[in-house]
Order: structure tokens, then C-alpha cells, then sequence
């Protein structure tokens, strides 16, 4: 991918690191309540049925195109009610965004559970690249949900686990946003092959955007290379897919990458991607 006229490789200061602790409301963002700044068509005002007609033509349309293209319709069709989710198992996404939108949101969802190499990524982003990473926590701090549910809630019912820890909390992070981009890539496993590029997320009423969705690892890496973007250590370690540390192991030789995710359960997704 050639840079565009006028662009500069490598990685610009922070705007910020947002925490947002246990319990705490998102706060409310000005940029995405000004009129002033919304543009002409206001994406405020926009509509469930509108937002399902946007994505459905995007999803042909933009089929095929570069993720750097895929990323700047997102930009430049809802402004600041446009955010990115990052797992920050690498920062590949968070800088291609950046590079159409410099300012984005970045939300992180930190449950509490995360290698301590995850969250040096998501410092090394706040501090290195021009986004605002929002830290978002569950409700309920990891000792509090033993004390409710029980200890190891993960080992027991890791889908009500993650509905605390991930899911609950994604959905109050993307309250102020009418689009979201996400990570995803085809080639990650079996459930994630037919991943459109734009699509309508009807449960929750809001277009996601996954831009590198037909990006092999090759092309991940080539990126990376190129832009010397963050990468979580523990890839080197012999992870192929980086989780909560209790539902998260190495993955053998010839496993698929998210094979070491919840290994002693049948299930592959934490709920954020259905």
C-alpha cells in the first residue's frame, strides 16, 4: 500500500489515553453533539433504516476496494459518530484509521483479565499514534464479580464471562457512535470467512466497518514492517490469537490462530462479532 501525497510513515504523538472506570457512565464526547461539526448531512439524525441502506450499498461497493478506502468512507460518512474497537493484540488498525482520521476514537475494552503485554500495547498506541484510545471497564471490577457470580467465572460459564467483561461494556462504549470499525479478517478461522467489509449490525442498530477484512497475514505483517506498528509480544511467544489470560493458550503447529481461545469449551467468539 503506497502512502498518499503528502503523508509521512512512521508513528505521530498521542492525543490521549481516556479511562473509564467500573460503573462510569462514557462520557459525553462534544464533538459528537456539535451540529457545527457534524457536516451537511448530519449523521446525528441518521436513522436505523438509513444506516441499514448506507451499509448495504457500501458492502457492494467498497468489495474488493483497499482497506485505506474502505477505512476514509467510514471517516468521511460519520465523522465523530466513527470509532474504532481494538483488541490490541497489534495496532495495524488503529494506524490505518488514524491515517484518514487523525483524532479517531480507539476503544479498548479493558476487563481486567488482559496479559500485561496487551495493555503495554495499548499504552505504546495512546502514547505513539494521533487517536484517542477510551479504556472502557466492566461494571464490575474482577473481585466484585467473584464475590456475585462465584470465583473463575470464566472456567465455569465463560459466556456469561465475557457478556460482563466485553460485551455489556462494548455496548455503552458505542452509545455516542452510529459506526464502528473492527479487525476482523477472513482468513482467522471458519466463522469469520464470509466477513463483509461494511455491514449493518442489526442488534445493535449501527454500521461495522472491517476494513482489513480481506487481508491474509502476509499482508498484516507487510503492514507492521512497514509502519513499525505496535505488535503484542506474545505473538512471539507462540500465541496465534490474544484474549483475557485465563481463556487464552499457545496455539501448536498447524492449529488454526484462535484455536487457543477457550480451549476446553466449544466456543470460538466472545459475542462482540455475532
Amino acid at each position: 500500500m503506497s502512502a498518499r501525497p503528502g503523508e509521512r510513515p512512521g508513528l505521530v504523538s498521542a492525543t490521549g489515553l481516556n479511562l473509564v472506570g467500573p460503573g462510569a457512565p462514557t462520557p459525553a464526547d462534544p464533538a459528537r453533539s456539535d451540529p457545527a461539526r457534524s457536516g451537511p448531512a448530519d449523521p446525528a439524525r441518521r436513522g436505523p433504516d438509513e444506516l441499514r441502506a448506507l451499509a448495504e450499498a457500501a458492502g457492494r461497493e467498497l468489495e474488493g476496494a483497499p482497506a485505506l478506502e474502505i477505512a476514509r468512507w467510514a471517516a468521511e460518512t460519520f465523522g465523530d459518530r466513527f470509532c474504532v474497537t481494538s483488541s490490541m493484540a497489534d495496532a495495524v488498525l488503529a494506524h490505518l484509521v488514524s491515517r484518514v482520521a487523525p483524532g479517531v476514537d480507539v476503544v479498548f475494552l479493558d476487563t481486567g483479565l488482559h496479559f500485561p503485554e496487551t495493555l503495554r500495547v495499548r499504552d505504546e498506541v495512546a502514547r505513539t499514534l494521533p487517536v484517542n484510545v477510551r479504556s472502557i471497564r466492566p461494571r464490575l471490577t474482577v473481585g466484585q464479580q467473584d464475590g456475585q457470580y462465584g470465583p473463575r467465572l470464566f472456567n465455569k460459564a465463560p459466556d456469561d464471562c465475557c457478556q460482563l467483561r466485553k460485551v455489556e461494556p462494548l455496548e455503552r462504549a458505542l452509545a455516542g457512535y452510529d459506526a464502528w470499525a473492527a479487525g476482523l479478517r477472513r482468513d482467522e478461522s471458519p466463522t469469520r470467512a464470509n466477513t463483509p467489509v461494511v455491514t449493518f449490525d442489526a442488534r445493535r442498530g449501527k454500521v461495522k466497518v472491517n476494513p482489513i477484512a480481506a487481508w491474509r497475514q502476509a499482508d498484516v505483517d507487510a503492514y507492521v514492517a512497514r509502519w513499525n506498528v505496535p505488535v503484542n509480544e506474545l505473538f512471539r511467544q507462540g500465541y496465534g490469537s490474544i484474549g483475557c489470560w485465563p481463556c487464552t493458550r499457545r496455539t501448536k503447529a498447524g492449529e488454526d490462530p484462535r484455536a487457543g481461545r477457550w480451549a476446553m469449551f466449544e466456543k470460538t467468539e466472545c459475542g462482540l462479532h455475532v
